[in-house]
């Protein structure tokens, strides 16, 4: 199975408008250090909460959210 990310808006939404990467890794590890390195970009493109998939599985999902 592929690992992608899957990314929502504030509200829950898929976000528009913007040119968002839409990577596939082979690993669960490849997925997470990706993020780890490109989560700002994200986060600055209106992305506020990611999900892990495997597949069509969610493995988990996290806030880009600053903690205040």
């Amino acid at each position: 199975m592929a690992w992608t990310w899957r990314y929502y808006e504030a509200d829950g939404t898929d976000p528009r408008g913007t040119d968002l990467p839409s990577e596939s890794f082979t690993s669960r590890g490849d997925a997470e250090s990706w993020l780890g390195e490109n989560w700002h970009e994200l986060a600055e493109g209106g992305v506020r909460r990611v999900a892990l998939l495997d597949g069509e599985k969610e493995v988990y999902a996290m806030s880009l959210e600053p903690v205040e």
